[in-house]
This record gives C-alpha cells, sequence and structure tokens, in this order.
C-alpha cells in the first residue's frame, strides 16, 4: 500500500425492496459527491415496521474514499 490516507464516513441507506437494494441506494447517492472510493462495510441493518409489516430496510454503513485534502 502506498503512503495514502483514507477518510471514513457513516451513511444510511433505505430501500423497499431489500438491504442489497438499500445499501446500493447509499452508495450511489455518496458517490455522486464523493470519488474514490474504496470499501464500505455494513455496520448494523434495520428494519422500519408498520402494523407489523416491512415498510422498508435500512442498511448503516462505514464507507471509505482516498482522502484528497480539504474534504
Amino acid at each position: 500500500m502506498s503512503d495514502s490516507v483514507y477518510k471514513i464516513i457513516e451513511v444510511v441507506g433505505s430501500s423497499p425492496e431489500s438491504w442489497e437494494k438499500a445499501a446500493q441506494n447509499a452508495i450511489d447517492r455518496v458517490s455522486e459527491s464523493i470519488r474514490d472510493l474504496r470499501i464500505a462495510e455494513v455496520k448494523k441493518m434495520d428494519l422500519h415496521l408498520n402494523e407489523g409489516k416491512i415498510e422498508f430496510y435500512r442498511v448503516k454503513l462505514k464507507v471509505s474514499f482516498k482522502y484528497q485534502g480539504n474534504e
């Protein structure tokens, strides 16, 4: 590994379909404003319920990206 520095942020994605889609939604949104994403780690998965039925899936991710400075 070269002398690089990586920054880590936490994001939460949601989807009415699945945890995988919730994670993809989070990554898609983050990648619109942050470049050079490297790793995404699932920290927590949960469900939002409405009257005992799954309304949507939520995934909390730790996402790392190469630090470019002034970010």
